[in-house]
């Protein structure tokens, strides 16, 4: 397959990617908004061509654990689900983190808290960034704020997540999963080979090179306090490595900014129009989209926080990311928040009354 271009929404085009960037196989269960994942794949019949596997399992817990065995082989293997969902799979993805395990999960975010609603929020934020099982661990978050960062962000995840065998998060909302829009997906990439992942993954559990280099055990536990203390020591330097070389973001009119806006996903997007409005109204303000949730651009905000007046951090949730940006600015300018609650989206107009609250909060 060449490039193609095609009309699909978010949650259309990660099954797209996921057939085109080489996955091994995809364990999922569906729950709104982001059941067109399964169903996309299940009409796509991938096992036909590239004989990725597709299995709707009996539940979360056995998808996030299917995730677990396959990544455990060296398999490039995905997940999908919505906050509820995931909720359900914070042990296992604690497992695969302590196992050191590479694995893709999607998250199409809905409101909460518990089944809330099935409209659009950004409300999972702590539980992605911060970890939501047990231990200290952490998980790559990629923020899609397109339909085309929802296919582009699949080949990404992977990559980030088999460099460095950790989980990989792509962290979604309602809104792009179920939006439509131009996509151009990439050309097809072949499945490794046998020979590739064990080449490749010497530290899989899949009985390749057994004879050269005896036997490979994948897990989480450790008995001996002193090899889990180093353990997690290995494990800290490499989530610095992760800070130091895999931060993304992207700015927007910030070069003359007086007046910064921190949104992701599709709170950006809308801010982008915010930030439009308020220089008509000769507000200079601009945008900075964090595009890795985890890791955070804390430098990057601690920067900008010399150059500008006050924050306004913009998010469907009650305010989450906004204590990152309070902590990246380190009390140098007002950092204030604005979000809506309950699947509402928040509008233009209303992003641009914060911004001029925040004004007033500053002089």
């Amino acid at each position: 397959m060449n490039d193609e271009i095609l009309l699909l929404k978010g949650n259309e085009a990660i099954a797209h990617a996921a057939i085109r960037c080489g996955c091994d196989g995809y364990f999922g269960y569906p729950i709104t908004p982001q059941s067109e994942v399964l169903e996309t794949l299940a009409a796509l019949e991938p096992w036909k061509t590239t004989g990725m596997i597709v299995v709707q399992a009996e539940s979360e817990v056995a998808s996030i654990n299917m995730l677990y065995g396959g990544g455990g082989t060296g398999k490039r293997v995905m997940t999908s689900s919505s906050s509820p969902g995931i909720a359900l799979m914070q042990e296992g993805i604690s497992y695969m983190a302590g196992a050191e395990i590479p694995g893709l999960i999607v998250n199409v975010q809905r409101g909460g808290p518990g089944l809330g609603t099935i409209q659009p929020s950004q409300s999972d934020y702590n539980q992605a960034t911060r970890g939501g099982g047990n231990g200290d661990y952490e998980v790559i978050v990629l923020a899609p704020a397109s339909v085309q960062e929802m296919a582009d962000f699949v080949d990404l995840a992977f990559e980030l997540a088999f460099k460095y065998r950790n989980p990989a998060m792509i962290l979604s909302d309602g809104v792009i999963g179920q939006m439509m829009e131009k996509v151009v997906l990439p050309p097809i990439k072949p499945r490794r080979t046998n020979e590739e992942i064990a080449r490749e993954c010497p530290w899989a559990s899949n009985g390749m090179g057994l004879k050269q280099r005896g036997v490979n055990v994948i897990t989480s536990l450790e008995l001996d306090p002193a090899k889990m203390e180093e353990k997690n020591h290995h494990l800290q330097q490499k989530y610095q490595a992760i800070r130091d070389h895999e931060v993304r973001f992207e700015a927007k009119q910030m070069d003359d900014a007086e007046w910064g806006i921190v949104a992701f996903g599709s709170a950006a997007r809308i801010s982008e129009k915010a930030i439009e409005t308020a220089r008509e109204q000769g507000i200079k303000a601009g945008l900075f989209r964090p595009i890795t949730l985890w890791p955070f651009p804390i430098k990057e905000i601690g920067r900008l926080s010399h150059q500008l007046k006050g924050i306004l951090v913009v998010e469907i949730n009650a305010g989450q990311m906004v204590h990152d940006v309070r902590y990246s600015v380190e009390g140098r300018i007002p950092v204030t928040h604005y979000g809506r609650l309950g699947g509402i989206v928040p509008d233009p107009d209303e992003i641009v009354n914060a911004l001029k609250q925040l004004q007033g909060l500053a002089k």
